[in-house]
């Protein structure tokens, strides 16, 4: 009896939150994390006490895409987390590989750009390969409910890389807003566009 208790917990701990080999899709739970910020502390969802969700992007210095879309992601804080939805920022690249990608640069650019949202490193990318990250930048739109952090939209931010059309679609703001209506996203999935994460070498 005792063997099968033990397996059925073991059984629940490795599914409580579903990421496939290609990641969380939307309707499944995301993991909490706790990330070193650029402050030198330690963020997790869970600090967020009265919020109605997270917008969380992987992103990072070096990546001309990631840099296009700089001050759309500050745009989306200064939008949205006084409505409930803050922007997390992650970094999810090995900066042996990516020099410009270190924790000093990250610092650096945090200061410069007067970043109003948490910046991590992903030192071991455990939760970017959880998550499912494959470019940069890379976001996950998630609702907090009673049930945990839901995966709500997965993709890229708008469909304009070089932001110089009017009528671009605004896949992040469009679903927040959403979401905010108390209902689901007009559009949960795109293919993020943007530079290769650089992993490494195991």
């Amino acid at each position: 009896m005792k063997k099968l208790i033990v397996l059925l917990l073991i059984t629940v701990a490795g599914t409580a939150f579903k990421a496939t080999n290609d990641g969380y899709k939307p309707g499944d739970k995301a993991m909490d994390f706790k990330l070193k910020n650029i402050d030198g502390r330690y963020v997790s969802l869970a600090d967020y006490k009265d919020v109605k969700g997270y917008i969380v992007i992987f992103t990072c210095n070096h990546c001309p895409v990631a840099q296009a879309y700089e001050k759309r992601i500050m745009a989306l804080d200064k939008e949205f987390r006084p409505k409930g939805y803050p922007v997390i920022a992650i970094s999810p690249n090995d900066p042996l590989q990516q020099p410009r990608d270190s924790y000093k640069n990250m610092q650096k650019r945090a200061a410069e750009r007067h970043y109003t949202f948490p910046y991590l490193i992903d030192e071991t990318q455990e939760i970017s390969r959880t998550y499912g990250a494959r470019a940069t930048p890379h976001v996950y739109v998630l609702q907090k409910t009673a049930h945990g952090n839901i995966v709500e939209y997965v993709g890229a931010i708008d469909d304009d890389t070089q932001d110089q059309n009017p009528n671009k679609t605004k896949y992040v703001e469009n679903a927040v807003n959403a979401l905010l209506q108390g209902k689901k996203p007009p559009v949960t999935f795109t293919k993020a566009i943007g530079c290769s994460i650089s992993w490494k070498n195991s």
